[in-house]
């Protein structure tokens, strides 16, 4: 298992080059069913840069093509089944300058561990706003359910998310499906190696032709430096012609004890 990573990065590399068109890429992560502990607040920051995507303004929308994404998550946990997190999103790109893109506010609740279910259970609802120069849909609401399990040195997560415009372009589209997964091995104590997948299919009652539909596919690693803090860093690929094509990523977390 010590090949994963290699192996991980030869997978990314053999995808197909495509066109990189309109995307959004702030939070990129597959979440796991655990919270914050109650009386406990997480702060993360999350990091990404598109090394290969759009360049051109398409729907008045700013190129993605080496736009440096910065998203400030504050989570605090208020009892052993709920917690709710707040997220301010920016970007940053030569000729635009840095700029506020937009917040949003998340509650989520879990089946508390007590219940000794066989896997991890909880439940997000996401809703925001996002300015029109960065998304076609000012305001956005999500359900995201999450669904997981460690065996042994293995994890797996899925995150059959469904998302809504609530003011937009996309707002007569109704519900789309937009699941994300993951599947992780710890590689030593120190070091997870992980696939994660994220895509956007369109709307439940009739998916977007292919090229129109967003996938992509990144190789990770969980550094598990500390109980206190969550880093995480990847490098992604998209394989389809609505996706940018090549993003880095990181995720740095460290959880306060008030």
């Amino acid at each position: 298992m010590r090949h994963v990573p290699l192996l991980c990065a030869t997978l990314l590399a053999a995808l197909p080059p495509v066109a990189a068109r309109a995307q959004d890429n702030y939070e990129i992560q597959v979440y796991g069913s655990s919270l914050v502990p109650a009386g406990r607040t997480m702060v993360e920051l999350h990091s990404n840069f598109t090394v290969d995507g759009r360049t051109g303004i398409v729907d008045s929308l700013l190129p993605t093509e080496h736009a440096f994404h910065e998203t400030l998550e504050i989570t605090h946990g208020f009892t052993p089944w709920a917690e709710v997190g707040f997220y301010v999103f920016t970007s940053a790109r030569s000729g635009n300058g840095w700029s506020w893109v937009g917040d949003h506010i998340r509650p989520r609740i879990a089946v508390p561990a007590s219940w000794h279910w066989p896997v991890g259970v909880s439940l997000s609802t996401e809703i925001g706003y996002q300015r029109r120069a960065f998304s076609t849909d000012t305001w956005t609401w999500e359900i995201r359910p999450i669904i997981d399990q460690q065996l042994g040195r293995w994890y797996w997560a899925l995150n059959p998310a469904l998302e809504k415009s609530i003011v937009g372009e996309s707002a007569s589209r109704g519900w789309e499906f937009s699941p994300d997964a993951a599947v992780s091995y710890d590689v030593s104590e120190q070091v997870t190696a992980a696939l994660e997948y994220y895509g956007s299919f369109g709307p439940v009652g009739g998916f977007d032709p292919r090229p129109e539909q967003q996938h992509q596919l990144f190789g990770a690693l969980d550094l598990n430096v500390s109980p206190q803090w969550e880093i995480n860093l990847g490098v992604g690929r998209g394989f389809t012609a609505s996706t940018d094509r090549l993003i880095a990523k990181t995720i740095f977390g460290y959880r306060l004890p008030f």
